[in-house]
């Protein structure tokens, strides 16, 4: 399936998910590069992968705010209310009990709090919010009993934050980037019909 040139701020809010940074740094770059013959060949229609690839190959190259902000705009692992109908469909295939979405709410606040400015983005390709939990909490290095018997504000003042820029934050931020390339090319396979 082809994407139009004028339809590539719809294809990118479906593909990835609406976003500021989408709207304003990556469809203008997307346009410019289909504008510069030098860099661009003859075409004047994409499929939704070859959209998806140029647009992670820009990404790759922006600062660590805008990737930050792009990922941003993911919903967190769990959350059940304003999802776009992508997010919807992704995470709420299977009935998740309550306890886990609570669990959920407490280890994106750990995560958001160890990662500032980041968001816990991780491909879940059909896998439960059950496993998904597992997965983000042995991430975290904590265990099931976090936070006790503290509440979860208290407990939070213990983590303590990765800075923002270093090593450690770069790498998580480049595994988000990385799984929000997965999901949107996931997201192409079931628009065009092949999931």
């Amino acid at each position: 399936m082809s994407v139009l040139l004028t339809d590539t701020d719809d294809a990118l809010s479906t593909l990835f998910e609406p976003s500021s940074v989408l709207r304003n740094k990556l469809v203008p770059e997307i346009n410019q590069f289909k504008s510069n013959s030098s860099l661009a060949d003859s075409r004047t229609t994409y499929t939704y992968i070859d959209l998806i690839e140029l647009a992670m190959s820009l990404i790759s190259q922006w600062d660590i705010q805008s990737k930050a902000q792009f990922i941003a705009a993911h919903p967190r692992i769990g959350e059940v209310k304003n999802l776009s109908a992508h997010s919807q469909k992704e995470q709420a295939s299977i009935e998740t009990p309550n306890d886990v979405l609570v669990r959920l709410g407490e280890l994106n606040a750990f995560y958001e709090a160890r990662y500032p400015g980041l968001r816990y983005i991780t491909f879940v390709n059909g896998r439960s919010r059950t496993q998904i939990k597992e997965e983000l909490q042995a991430r975290l290095a904590i265990d099931h009993s976090w936070p006790g018997e503290r509440s979860i504000d208290d407990a939070l003042c213990d983590v303590t934050p990765i800075q923002a820029g270093s090593a450690e934050w770069i790498v998580e931020l480049e595994r988000a980037i990385t799984d929000v390339g997965l999901i949107a090319k996931h997201r192409a396979r079931a628009i065009m019909g092949c999931i």
